[in-house]
């Protein structure tokens, strides 16, 4: 098996310029960097992770711990972040943590002793002593999609109040005269935006009510669900903004179930932007930027463990209205 120092005499540079090309820590020429990757190739060189840990170096990997890996938002943020990190020559360590602080914190204290760069979060139990546990172990911590005011952590959210705007707008806009809202869990920081957002654009009309104001957990079953007791209570609504895309989804399932077509009977517009093309009327949505809130995050990460980045700030991310089958005009 090649060694470092088998690339650093083969490509006729010292054993320090190939580690900083390796940790992509310092300058090197672009013509020893142009010879050195050749070498590496060449020999087929794999750096030691363990023994460069244990050094005081790099790993190279980070985790990436998410709530729920079946629902489809999720991995699609995982592929934007996985090919970021594939783009500085570092892994991903995927965790599923089920909304589950139990699970969470075991995964915390498996990537400590994977001793990780980095990680990225975007689970909806982590809480403030969790990231106190990383933050005591000067390991680097991106949120994403929760915001914690108390903490030093950098946040990317989008804009979910204004997304909740934008879907009773469009509902209004094309004909709706009663609309309720299927609600996520209230312990979510982009739950309660969205909520809000609906609540905004709704006060002040004639058929606003809390009770038009359903509950669920961002899931098909939820949506389903909410949706049968919304029905029992308003069965006059004609419109219907979902919190998630999932929960969009098991809506439209129990107002077919119930006779309703959609969207001449009822409209339905969801949140997320997620790839339901299979979906029957296909379903309008306020989309959020997936990819480059994935590549964002990795990008902040690797400032943060590069130490290139002294000061980093929460970012707010724009959503985007994409109108499709279960919102069309009669």
């Amino acid at each position: 098996m090649a060694t470092i120092k088998d690339v650093s005499k083969l490509a006729g540079v010292s054993v320090a310029t190939v580690s900083r090309y390796l940790n992509k820590n310092g300058y090197v020429s672009k013509e020893a960097g142009e010879t050195i990757a050749e070498v590496i190739e060449k020999l087929n060189y794999r750096p030691n992770n363990i023994a460069r840990s244990l050094a005081g170096m790099k790993t190279a990997t980070i985790g990436l711990m998410v709530p729920d890996i079946l629902n489809p938002f999720f991995p699609e943020l995982a592929r934007a972040i996985e090919d970021a990190a594939n783009d500085y020559g570092y892994t991903v360590m995927l965790c599923n943590t089920d909304n589950d602080s139990a699970k969470e914190q075991k995964y915390i204290d498996t990537l400590l002793h994977k001793q990780v760069d980095g990680i990225i979060i975007s689970s909806y139990g982590i809480k403030p002593e969790h990231l106190s546990s990383l933050q005591k172990q000067s390991i680097p911590v991106i949120l994403i999609d929760n915001v914690f005011s108390s903490d030093s952590v950098v946040s990317l959210t989008v804009e979910n109040e204004r997304g909740g705007e934008l879907a009773v707008e469009h509902l209004l806009e094309r004909g709706c005269s009663k609309i309720a809202h299927i609600c996520g869990p209230l312990s979510i920081t982009s739950s309660r935006e969205r909520t809000a957002g609906f609540e905004n654009a709704s006060r002040g009309t004639d058929w606003f009510t809390p009770s038009l104001i359903g509950y669920s957990d961002f899931t098909v079953h939820g949506g389903y669900t909410a949706m049968l007791e919304l029905l029992s209570i308003h069965p006059d609504l004609d419109g219907i903004f979902a919190s998630n895309d999932l929960m969009a989804a098991g809506a439209l399932k129990a107002l077919q179930e119930s006779g309703k077509n959609v969207p001449r009977d009822v409209k339905v517009i969801g949140f997320d932007g997620i790839g339901l093309e299979m979906m029957t009327p296909e379903l309008s949505t306020i989309a959020q930027p997936i990819s480059e809130l994935g590549k964002t995050a990795m990008d902040s990460l690797m400032g943060l463990i590069r130490k290139e980045s002294d000061i980093l700030t929460d970012q707010v991310f724009p959503v985007t209205l994409i109108a499709k089958q279960s919102t069309m005009t009669n």
